[in-house]
């Protein structure tokens, strides 16, 4: 009985361990290295219907357009440049707005923090998650530079069913590169990053041009990594 004790305490440990491992080895690889496919991707493909292929073209980063870049500084993460994966002041205002409503409606995620999940993990909301979420965040921050954690997440957002990445979006979207997307597409593209399923489907819906309209009169402010 003692024995099988010691076992279910050390099993969850070693397998913490082993995940962390991982993770750490992940994040060393990607900072030479596009991944083959990111476990939301993988989440995302076996849910999809039948005959939905994925479409993800991961490119450079001189090879996605300027607008692009901006346009999601400004609508995700404006003070990426200058944090440390964490958006303390987002983060608080975020669970202000969770107690006013009594439930999760706000998260105030980085951009690192987006692309942890992205990366590694899946979508869950739980302490174990969000705790897993905050290390491989900070190990991305330890041994990443900005551009190259910001390269990475161009190339792995979702924008569609079983369309990833800058490159990707562009040309289903717009039919040309991502580096030669004007400061319209561009503001149109970040604003479909939080809800690509549905947009996809709605591009002339009034909240995606509102949104549009208010990256784009912003993106003169974005500050992008050096």
């Amino acid at each position: 009985m003692l024995k099988i004790i010691k076992y279910m305490v050390l099993l969850p440990l070693v397998v913490v361990l082993g995940f962390n491992a991982f993770a750490y080895g992940s994040v060393l690889f990607y900072r030479a290295f596009y991944p083959h496919q990111t476990t939301f991707m993988q989440l995302r493909m076996w849910e999809a219907e039948r005959g939905v292929k994925l479409d993800y073209r991961p490119v450079a980063y001189d090879r996605i357009s300027l607008h692009l870049k901006k346009a999601l500084i400004v609508s995700e993460d404006a003070g990426f440049a200058d944090h440390d994966g964490f958006d303390w002041k987002g983060i608080q205002t975020a669970l202000k707005k969770n107690e006013r409503s009594g439930r999760v409606r706000a998260g105030g995620s980085t951009i690192s923090q987006q692309l942890a999940k992205n990366l590694l993990l899946v979508p869950a909301r739980n302490m174990w998650r969000k705790g897993e979420e905050a290390l491989i965040t900070a190990m991305l921050e330890a041994t990443t530079d900005k551009d190259r954690i910001f390269a990475l997440y161009l190339n792995v957002i979702e924008w569609g069913e079983g369309l990833f990445g800058a490159e990707a979006a562009a040309q289903y979207y717009f039919h040309k590169p991502a580096q030669d997307l004007t400061r319209q597409e561009a503001a149109q593209l970040a604003a479909m990053v939080t809800r690509p399923l549905y947009y996809q489907d709605h591009r002339n819906h009034g909240r995606l041009r509102y949104k549009t309209n208010i990256i784009l009169r912003r993106m003169g402010a974005a500050q992008l990594p050096e």
